[in-house]
């Protein structure tokens, strides 16, 4: 094993699930602070949260307590803090709370991973105890993450999922069909169907894999209840309030389902809509809500009944997370579920539901990033460094445990080490070839390029593809290749026909893209900027939303590559980055647009107005007297712009 103190492994089986003992409810007086008790409304606390209180209110114990949704977790985790309160009076990080770690093994899961192993490898470093406590839904394998987190016996607790305090009804439907898009239209009339048996008058969640689908599934119900001849059952204000919630909304489309009792919920949607939705939603003036699996992990906002309508990138967790949301424990006797699955999955669910995987680490396919934040925050300076700090991830228990998953033939000590070191060996040479790291016999240093890739966060290849491609003399239009080809919109939807779509957008926007992979995502990303420097209107409300988290993405993207380019000396290929990144902040393309238009409220009639009156700039408009340019900007109806350049800078 590596030098250093290395973790233990010891080989159990796994532990069985806790009993939920039959305690008498402890009240909220036994906290011993009035003013913590005034914190909740409650007299007593429920079942779970009285059988962990001692340990977690009266030890510093470390903690790992897997329970179902809406079992009282949070309160529990307050409890916690509410300890380190009282016997830490410094401001020194002395708790941990994780939250939803049974999702180690989701996409994100590898962030979790390393921020807990560099916590307990810098704890372990410094000699400075931190507490974790760790809140899961039931786990399968409880004792490999409670070994991980440093939970003894006494911090372990996995309820079974039956011990929610609202019992749950669930109800499978498969369905046929061989296409994503038919196939979830086909469940929406069992989804109305679900409503009308299971929860006529109670609020009820939908859960959709797609922003898109949260708008075509609201329009069906919509025109499902307009069959029944009651197209506004699901509303529960009067008219007068239903206008003014709508003079408050942006989005069109939510606007629209609002005025039948339907919300949407997605990132998509600015923080005011989602805000008033959620709002509308938890005081029952509009009884459906139709949500991305965001809102399940995001908010807590119970129903009565929670329809899931999945196709196959639902992970089990995000499932069960979904049906955790199920009963609202002030309101009802029991909660329902309606799983509505293609056929094939039907089966599976049905014995997975309750018996979920093992949660596994997800670290290896990730790793490359991650130890090059590591190098360059100077946890990791020699070999020996890393695989010692790879001992204390989760993929080091699970290794052990079940070798096999990760393509390792026995769990013999010499068998691990050379799995480790050729793990860091395959991952310092990769880096070392991208450019990030140095590597001179066992020390490794960081170089610009892994700095810049770990302040920004993103992918060694990102950068390692921004040095390639960015040269002494880059113009406008090649940065804008190079930041559309960027790792990070690997993701970026292309659904069902848009390449048709951007087909016809590529004809409206000045660069030419390769017209041979119009269904590329770094294709769409391109032509998605484009548009959004012409301030071009979007073919369909969900290039709104994608070109939303372009632009989210780009600004990171763009400081890099402008920081690449200076460090290299390049002054023209930084000025050119620089004014990429003020086309993407104004919507502008530089040296083409007037510079009106960094007025929100300019449109093509005012800028027309304007350039009658052989006025063609802000520096113009800001040489005449406010009653002058009042006067000037009334005559074109536009007081808004007024407005705004009497706060320009």
């Amino acid at each position: 094993m590596a030098s250093g103190e290395s973790q233990k492994i010891s080989f159990t089986t796994q532990l069985s699930h806790t009993e939920l003992l039959d305690l008498k409810p402890l009240p909220v007086s036994s906290l011993g602070n009035q003013a913590y008790e005034k914190l909740y409304k409650f007299s007593h606390f429920n079942p779970i949260q009285t059988q962990v209180f001692h340990v977690l209110y009266h030890t510093a114990s470390n903690v790992l307590l897997g329970a179902p949704t809406g079992s009282g977790k949070t309160i529990s985790a307050e409890l916690a803090m509410l300890h380190i309160f009282n016997t830490q009076p410094d401001m020194k990080v002395g708790l941990m709370i994780l939250d939803e770690i049974h999702l180690l093994g989701a996409d994100r899961g590898p962030i979790l991973e390393v921020i807990v192993s560099r916590m307990r490898y810098i704890s372990s470093q410094t000699e400075r105890t931190v507490r974790f406590v760790g809140l899961s839904t039931a786990l399968a394998n409880a004792r490999d993450l409670a070994d991980w987190l440093g939970v003894g016996e006494v911090g372990l607790f996995n309820f079974k999922p039956s011990v929610r305090p609202v019992p749950l009804e669930v109800h499978i439907q498969g369905y046929p069909g061989k296409f994503y898009c038919p196939r979830m239209n086909s469940m929406n009339k069992p989804a109305y169907a679900a409503i009308c048996t299971h929860s006529p008058l109670k609020p009820v969640l939908i859960f959709v894999s797609s922003r898109r689908q949260t708008r075509l599934t609201a329009l069906d119900l919509i025109q499902l209840a307009a069959a029944d001849e009651n197209p506004r059952q699901f509303l529960n204000m009067p008219d007068e309030e239903v206008e003014m919630v709508l003079s408050q909304v942006t989005d069109n489309n939510l606007r629209h389902t609002l005025q039948f009792g339907i919300g949407l919920h997605h990132a998509g949607l600015n923080d005011k809509d989602r805000s008033l939705v959620e709002e509308l939603f938890a005081n029952n003036r509009i009884q459906i809500l139709v949500c991305t699996s965001t809102l399940a992990w995001g908010v807590n906002l119970p129903a009565h009944l929670v329809i899931i309508k999945r196709y196959v990138d639902f992970p089990i967790t995000d499932i069960l997370q979904m049906m955790g949301r199920a009963g609202r424990p002030q309101f009802d006797q029991h909660g329902k579920a309606v799983i509505l699955v293609h056929e094939p999955k039907k089966s599976f669910y049905k014995k997975f539901l309750y018996e979920p995987f093992p949660v596994e680490s997800n670290l290896r396919e990730h790793m490359h990033d991650h130890i090059n934040a590591e190098i360059v925050s100077g946890t990791i300076c020699h070999k020996e460094d890393a695989v010692h700090y790879l001992t204390w991830t989760y993929l080091f228990r699970r290794l052990v445990m079940n070798p096999s998953y990760y393509g390792l033939e026995d769990t013999h000590t010499k068998s691990i080490n050379a799995y480790l070191s050729r793990l860091v060996q395959n991952t310092f040479e990769d880096l070392e070839d991208s450019g990030c790291i140095k590597v001179d016999e066992n020390n490794v240093v960081p170089l610009m390029l892994g700095s810049i890739a770990s302040q920004y966060y993103l992918s060694y290849m990102t950068v390692s593809m921004f040095a390639s491609n960015i040269g002494p003399d880059t113009s406008l239009e090649v940065f804008l290749h190079i930041l559309s080809g960027a790792a990070e919109y690997d993701e970026l939807p292309v659904r069902h026909n848009e390449e048709i779509l951007n087909g016809t957008l590529s004809k409206r926007v000045p660069h030419l893209v390769d017209e041979d992979h119009l269904d590329d995502p770094h294709v769409k990303a391109n032509l998605l900027l484009q548009a959004h420097f012409s301030r071009m209107d979007m073919p369909i409300s969900d290039y709104v939303t994608d070109l939303k988290s372009v632009l989210d993405q780009s600004l990171r993207i763009i400081q890099a590559m402008i920081d690449i380019s200076a460090n290299s000396g390049w002054l023209s290929s930084t000025m050119n980055c620089m004014h990429l990144l003020q086309m993407v902040m104004q919507g502008l393309w530089y040296g083409k647009d007037s510079s009106l238009w960094m007025l929100p409220s300019m449109s093509d009639n005012i800028l027309s107005h304007l350039n009658q009156l052989d006025i063609f700039s802000i520096k113009q408009l800001l040489e005449f007297s406010n009653s002058k340019l009042y006067m000037l900007l009334e005559k074109a109806s536009a007081l808004e712009v007024y407005e705004e350049l009497l706060n320009f800078p």
